[in-house]
């Protein structure tokens, strides 16, 4: 029963005078007011939590009327006739011929990969198949390594510029002497000599599509596995020409082949083989260059090194002592060095140096400084990692002599 004004309980008693009736109403109506704009609070939040939860009750519905339709299946278009599409199934490798409508067949060319369903009807046009760990390879963030941070290899640099570079930059010049453009570069050389601070170098310096890559990388477990990544790695470099492949490490797919019969060595064989013949073979290459670098060039096998698939082998020494000063200035350019610091006395004291271990001199003259409570280099902190460094490097060569021994 709704209650009349009778039943109503008022907040004041009968004896009060009309000022504190007035203020007991005015009291009471705040109090009401308040409790109002709270509950309306309450159901702004409770419409929001309803509209979530609608929203995952709508993506719910539609995923579970997904998974109840029937799969697709893949197929390869062979041919294209008047009465419809001839198809090749995935897997069965049963051909079929059927129908597709007129507007997806103007877009379908023999050896697309599309789509059927259960009644081999084609659905839609597939993209093209390549293995995803050939697209993680293509660099999308330039390094920030350019020429101006590699020192002591400057005639390396130049012909790196001028067989990888010019030919992107200026492919007239060839065309107007009547040469074709070096086909690829191999750099070797001891470890630490700045074969990977090159490529680097042109992935920063160039514009076209830069796809980098371990030997490595390219040995696999399962048979076919290695030369499918490569035929996939060239295939992405020709969809986004030009382009650059650097292949570091690259003595672990192209070692001397043997006469061994072991499985694994048959496998690293047939990645080498099918990697000479993207290189160079029957069909053309495009606009591609290649980049190699590897430390150990006594073991290549002789047909990845003729002419046509790398016109030039660039050996990258140990820097000379002008060298080595210039390495010095290069990597201790953003650290507090003392005045007193030669660099050419550095460079005469660290003979046998590379380029990385002049680095590695250079962060560890500043973690004695470190030590030391200082925030400058000194002379005196150099020298000690270059005795540090040089012993490390004289204890690992005896261990290795010991392991061969």
């Amino acid at each position: 029963m709704t209650d009349t004004v009778e039943n109503v309980e008022l907040p004041y008693d009968e004896g009060d005078s009309k000022q504190e009736k007035l203020d007991s109403l005015r009291e009471q109506l705040e109090t009401i007011e308040a409790q109002n704009e709270e509950m309306r609070d309450k159901l702004l939040d409770a419409n929001a939590e309803n509209n979530k939860y609608q929203q995952k009750l709508e993506r719910l519905t539609h995923e579970n009327k997904k998974l109840k339709q029937s799969p697709l299946f893949v197929a390869t278009v062979q041919e294209l006739t008047d009465e419809g599409v001839v198809i090749k199934q995935h897997g069965n490798n049963q051909e079929a011929l059927t129908d597709v409508t007129d507007e997806l067949r103007e877009d379908l060319a023999p050896d697309d990969r599309v789509a059927v369903n259960n009644s081999l009807s084609v659905v839609k046009q597939l993209d093209d198949e390549t293995d995803v760990r050939a697209r993680v390879m293509e660099v999308e963030q330039k390094p920030d390594v350019g020429y101006e941070d590699i020192g002591g290899i400057d005639a390396q640099m130049e012909e790196v510029r001028e067989t990888v570079e010019l030919p992107l930059e200026s492919p007239e010049m060839f065309d107007d002497v009547g040469i074709d453009a070096p086909s690829g570069v191999l750099l070797h050389g001891p470890p630490g000599t700045g074969k990977t601070m090159l490529a680097k170098a042109v992935a920063n310096q160039t514009d076209a599509t830069f796809i980098r890559m371990a030997g490595s990388e390219l040995v696999h477990k399962f048979i076919g596995e290695g030369a499918k990544l490569v035929r996939d790695l060239f295939e992405l470099a020709r969809q986004y020409q030009p382009a650059v492949i650097f292949i570091d490490e690259i003595d672990a797919i192209a070692a001397k082949r043997t006469d061994s019969k072991t499985s694994g060595d048959a496998e690293v064989q047939r990645t080498m083989m099918q990697l000479l013949s993207e290189m160079d073979g029957f069909e053309e290459r495009g606009d591609i260059s290649i980049i190699a670098a590897t430390n150990r060039f006594d073991m290549l096998d002789r047909a990845i090194l003729r002419p046509g698939r790398f016109d030039r082998l660039i050996e990258v020494p140990k820097p000379d002592a002008e060298g080595r000063e210039l390495i010095f200035e290069i990597h201790t350019r953003d650290m507090n060095v003392a005045d007193e610091v030669d660099f050419a006395e550095l460079a005469d004291i660290a003979t046998t140096a590379s380029g990385a271990e002049i680095k590695a001199v250079c962060t560890e003259a500043g973690m004695f400084a470190i030590r030391d409570d200082r925030t400058e280099v000194r002379t005196e902190d150099f020298e000690q990692a270059w005795e540090k460094i040089d012993h490390e490097d004289d204890a690992e060569d005896g261990e290795v002599s010991k392991t061969f021994a």
